[in-house]
């Protein structure tokens, strides 16, 4: 059975936050605190946006990018009648309309991973921070371990002397034997 907390410490675990508290918590009824990592199954509109965002930012993007900006051009420059002549408006136009519609998918698939990275590095602070516990208990239990054993070899020692004492004591009377 174990004994109450002393006020004091009961007073200092009151001063933490949630997350050191569950980890305390934890760590008194010897639980795991790692969890599952993985994310929830995302909606359709993050996995939209995980993909605008993966295919945005990468270099087939880029190159059909590039690719359909030369072939406008290039056919607004050999026509005859140009849908688009130079300064290309209508090429600015759906370049921006672009740039306008992929930005905030973008940033929506960067705030989820934001909110995942940040739910991972709660998880491993908790988990980093209970290790370091049970080490310190650990060093603990190996100290009073160690300071136990001293405690026994010191008793043996004291047992040991005592012992080679009467040894020396029953060795010189028996040299000197009875005086007479």
């Amino acid at each position: 059975m174990s004994e109450p907390l002393p006020q004091p410490l009961l007073s200092d675990i009151d001063k933490l936050n949630d997350i050191e508290k569950r980890i305390v918590a934890s760590f008194i009824r010897r639980e795991r605190i790692a969890r599952d990592h993985r994310a929830p199954p995302a909606t359709f509109g993050a996995r939209v946006a995980d993909r605008v965002a993966s295919f945005g930012g990468s270099w087939p993007f880029i190159f059909l990018a590039v690719g359909a900006i030369a072939a406008w051009i290039a056919f607004n420059l050999t026509t005859a009648r140009p849908f688009d002549p130079y300064p290309y408006i209508l090429l600015n136009l759906v370049l921006s309309c672009t740039a306008a519609l992929q930005a905030p998918v973008i940033m929506m698939s960067q705030n989820r991973q934001s909110a995942h990275d940040r739910l991972a590095a709660e998880r491993d602070y908790e988990v980093n921070t209970k290790a370091e516990i049970e080490i310190v208990a650990l060093h603990t239990k190996l100290d009073e371990i160690r300071e136990q054993k001293w405690m026994e070899l010191i008793k043996l020692q004291e047992q040991q002397i005592a012992l080679l004492t009467r040894l020396l004591e029953r060795e010189e009377s028996a040299h000197h034997g009875p005086e007479t």
